[in-house]
């Protein structure tokens, strides 16, 4: 079935439609791994977004039950050059095409991928839909979109629930959590509660934890103003550790800035070198927004982490307290596994805490 992608600048790539049968219209961003195309498009940090995959070949290997990073995607569509007609693999399940139809979300496929890829590297993600037809309707649709600025109220979990375990006691507030994260520390034996993005500081200290790790998340940092008490209100007596979008309402929290960027990062081959040591790891990302880095001196913060592309701020530590957070994913699915010390990195923090106290 034809189909088209059509761009706010007025763009046109037309395409095969395949997955759910649907008009559909959100952000489209690129991603440029060259697989872990489940985790990505059931990672919660894209709700809202269309993903383009910059890899030509998409789907060849399946989807399987050990990959999902949440139950329920919000991504609002996918972009592929070619969607494999075959999936090849002892744990696949059923198709990229299957799966897209079940979770009612739309792909094109026959895009020129890097055309488009070009296109936001100039311009900048914008807005885009997914339509049968071209006309000025379709762009008038388009043009009329206003962004959502609840997209972290629309993934996180909407009441606590645990993942128990008999080692340290970790609280994970949910911004758009990937499993991934819950499966670093399961493997460290942590006892974990996970609570909704908008928890308070008091909910948080009344479950005595070791420690609160900050989860990942979508959107802009600044649309979740009530994270930023809260987390006032615990560093300095629980360690802490802040992921992503964690990251950034960390340095928020702290008086830093952040800006959006013109097409963000999203992919997982993004090189970060440690600045105390010089160690380069190779790291998975997905962010369009970061901590501006003029901001960050009168806020007590360090940056510990930076991009060698780019020289983002990928890491930050609190000066006085036991804090400290990192732009990339060190869960690290899909992607690399150079970073996953950082977790333990986060056990010897809140046992050196303990210890003190």
């Amino acid at each position: 079935m034809k189909r088209y992608l059509i761009l706010a600048d007025g763009s046109v790539f037309a395409g095969e439609g395949f997955g759910a049968p649907l008009t559909t219209t959100g952000e489209v961003v690129f991603n440029t791994g060259m697989t872990g195309y489940q985790e990505t498009i059931t990672d919660q940090s894209y709700n809202g977004q269309i993903i383009t995959f910059t890899y030509p070949l998409i789907g060849n290997y399946g989807i399987n039950r050990d990959d999902y990073e949440s139950i329920a995607p919000t991504c609002k569509g996918v972009v592929v050059h070619e969607v494999a007609r075959r999936a090849s693999n002892w744990r696949n399940q059923m198709s990229l095409d299957e799966f897209l139809q079940r979770k009612h979300i739309p792909g094109i496929s026959g895009i020129d991928t890097r055309r488009l890829t070009r296109r936001l590297r100039t311009e900048g993600t914008m807005k885009a839909s997914i339509v049968d037809t071209v006309d000025d309707h379709a762009f008038d649709q388009l043009n009329a979109l206003v962004m959502p600025k609840n997209q972290v109220q629309q993934v996180s979990t909407t009441k606590p629930y645990p993942s128990p375990a008999t080692g340290r006691n970790v609280v994970v507030i949910d911004f758009g959590l990937k499993h991934s994260v819950l499966r670093e520390l399961s493997k460290r034996q942590c006892n974990l509660t996970v609570l909704p993005y908008d928890t308070t500081a008091q909910a948080i200290l009344d479950l005595a934890p070791d420690g609160v790790m900050l989860s990942n998340g979508p959107g802009d940092p600044k649309d979740v103003p009530e994270a930023l008490d809260m987390i006032r209100g615990i560093q300095g007596k629980i360690p802490l550790f802040g992921i992503c979008l964690g990251h950034q309402l960390f340095a928020l929290a702290n008086g830093a800035d952040t800006y959006k960027m013109k097409f963000g990062h999203r992919g997982f081959n993004h090189p970060v070198r440690e600045i105390a040591t010089g160690r380069i790891d190779f790291t998975s990302q997905n962010h369009g927004y970061a901590v501006d880095p003029t901001s960050v001196a009168a806020a007590n913060l360090l940056v510990t982490h930076q991009e060698i592309n780019d020289q983002t701020i990928e890491g930050l530590r609190h000066r006085n307290y036991p804090a400290f957070s990192v732009q990339f994913h060190p869960d690290a699915t899909p992607g690399p596994h150079d970073a996953t010390h950082l977790f333990d990195e986060f056990m010897e923090m809140i046992d050196a805490f303990k210890k003190r106290n």
